[in-house]
């Protein structure tokens, strides 16, 4: 399966800019996820790969192939460019089978294909099958009905994902009459002969002609498959079909309509539908969202296994960040159109490189403190809730708080000269929806009032950031504080802890229970803690809080 790259992508309405300057790598066999809050321009993306959106500017290549230049005007048509767009509400044709609904786009496909005689490949199968009778004879005994005889539907399912077979093929083997015959193993033997007659006239058919044929039935000339412009045939169709519903495990259900069907289920066919043309790349849009909590883990499971099977690219529209993390190898973060983060999943979680992945990302979410900070020789002095805590924060590699801040502030002095230059450009358009620092939110017992104006800020103001996991309630920790309250779950506790005006969350393992107004002790544990800048909102650095 192909790379997926994007360079400088922008997508404009008017002076809305739904994706702004993104540009991505998707590697072969990846299963990404755009992930963000509604509106941040992950569908936009999408759509844009799939061709179903046209991209302002900028330029898309899948595999070898450049599918949308704008600077060179190339835009190939969605259905040029080999990829599966599995939609949020499955689309489903109701009026039709499942079996009807996987087949339909099979049926209009019309491309170069290699010539491939069927009868040939047909007989290779069924010759390989004949060489172990008994397991055909297996199949049928175990597909009985309610009486204990062998029922014809159940034993054709079971004969076509043991043998990968069309379903005309399963319905010859099941006329063998295999159960009825005095000899299964000599009638094998007679019925291997007759076709194996039958492909040596087929072999000298091809060979007057000067071709040749592959066991699979594919016709070759001076070794290279013959092809031609056709339409897949009946069977081909049927192949792909029966392929498609073992993997998604939906065989049992070809005969019914949509309507008949769970909400799982329906979605097991929208992917099987997908996947039967077999596109370079799969490209989903919240296909979770409409499913129950319990189905919605079940699928991922499912899609998990899938991608595993297919070795296909992968690219997941969510907003849902658990979906994210259990199915990413890479997690794309948006937030109005500007690419935030693109890295695996658990690197995202630990190393956050601005406030708002920070917060994006984990749930209960990040607790985010105020401070003011001091260096003394390698630690940071930190000052927090205007007092209430005091600790050092001790990076995880020695630096220069002073340095970074400098080399922040030219960073984002280069920010703004190439804005500038931007705007002096033809055809520039100022950008409605305009990038701004991310706006934290500061958890306190008095949460319904107005957050406190930020103010100016200097070099020395920072933002601490813990994980809620990082929180260690304990006897002889370095910091008290109040149980605000307390959610156990069985598996593990969520308490909010007061600190003066402020709330921190901290998750305890196990089922403890707290009281509400219980004084408690507790300490921030981690070589993991995130420390930002508050006046831009980029990650300073990682490290640990030590009380002296």
């Amino acid at each position: 399966m192909p790379k997926i790259e994007l360079t400088h992508v922008t997508k404009r309405y008017d002076a809305f800019y739904a994706v702004d300057d993104l540009s991505l790598v998707i590697e072969d066999n990846a299963f990404v996820t755009l992930l963000g809050p509604s509106g941040c321009g992950k569908t936009t993306t999408l759509r844009m790969i799939a061709g179903l959106e046209t991209p302002t500017s900028g330029r898309i290549t899948i595999g070898d192939s450049v599918v949308f230049d704008s600077e060179k005007g190339i835009n190939i048509p969605p259905n040029k460019r080999r990829v599966g767009f599995l939609f949020q509400n499955y689309a489903l044709w109701p009026n039709m089978t499942v079996y009807q609904n996987i087949a339909f786009g099979l049926a209009h496909i019309k491309e170069s294909f290699p010539q491939i005689d069927m009868t040939y490949r047909r007989n290779a199968i069924f010759i390989q099958a004949l060489c172990t009778p008994d397991e055909i004879v297996s199949c049928i005994r175990e597909s009985k009905d309610k009486k204990g005889l062998p029922d014809k539907q159940r034993a054709i399912l079971r004969l076509i994902d043991r043998y990968d077979i069309s379903q005309d093929m399963a319905k010859t083997m099941w006329d063998w009459k295999l159960l009825s015959v005095p000899s299964i193993h000599e009638f094998s033997q007679t019925l291997i002969a007759s076709l194996k007659s039958n492909q040596k006239e087929i072999e000298q058919q091809y060979k007057d002609l000067s071709c040749s044929i592959c066991e699979d039935g594919t016709v070759m000339k001076d070794g290279v498959p013959i092809t031609s412009v056709r339409k897949l045939t009946k069977e081909e169709i049927d192949l792909a079909v029966r392929r498609v519903a073992k993997i998604v495990k939906i065989g049992m259900f070809m005969d019914r309509y949509p309507a008949e069907l769970s909400g799982g289920q329906q979605q097991r066919v929208a992917i099987a539908r997908t996947l039967a043309p077999e596109p370079q790349v799969l490209l989903m849009d919240e296909p979770l969202s409409n499913l129950d909590a319990k189905l919605r883990l079940e699928m991922r499971s499912e899609l998990q296994r899938l991608h595993l099977d297919t070795k296909s690219t992968f690219v997941y529209v969510t907003h849902d960040q658990m979906e994210a993390m259990t199915l990413a190898t890479q997690i794309c973060l948006l937030d109005n159109g500007k690419l935030q983060q693109y890295d695996k999943p658990l690197s995202v979680y630990n190393r956050p490189v601005n406030t708002f992945t920070a917060d994006f990302v984990g749930n209960p979410s990040i607790n985010f403190i105020e401070a003011v900070g001091l260096q003394e020789n390698n630690r940071i002095r930190l000052k927090m809730m205007n007092g209430a805590l005091q600790a050092f924060f001790v990076p995880e590699k020695s630096f220069s708080l002073s340095d970074w801040q400098h080399q922040a502030d030219e960073l984002d002095e280069t920010e703004r000269q190439e804005q500038a230059k931007a705007r002096g450009k033809k055809g520039f358009v100022e950008k409605m929806n305009k990038d701004k620092v991310f706006r934290y939110h500061i958890a306190r017992v008095n949460d319904f009032e107005e957050q406190p104006d930020v103010g100016h800020l200097t070099d020395s103001d920072v933002l601490l950031a813990v994980r809620p996991e990082c929180i260690d309630v304990c006897p002889d920790g370095d910091f008290e504080g109040e149980v605000y309250s307390a959610m156990p779950t069985g598996m593990e506790t969520t308490v909010r802890i007061r600190v003066g005006e402020w709330l921190l969350t901290g998750v305890c393992f196990g089922g403890i229970v707290y009281q509400l107004g219980e004084h408690i002790r507790f300490s921030i544990r981690s070589s993991d803690l995130l420390l930002f800048s508050r006046k831009n909102g980029r990650l300073i650095s990682t490290g640990q809080l030590t009380s002296s």
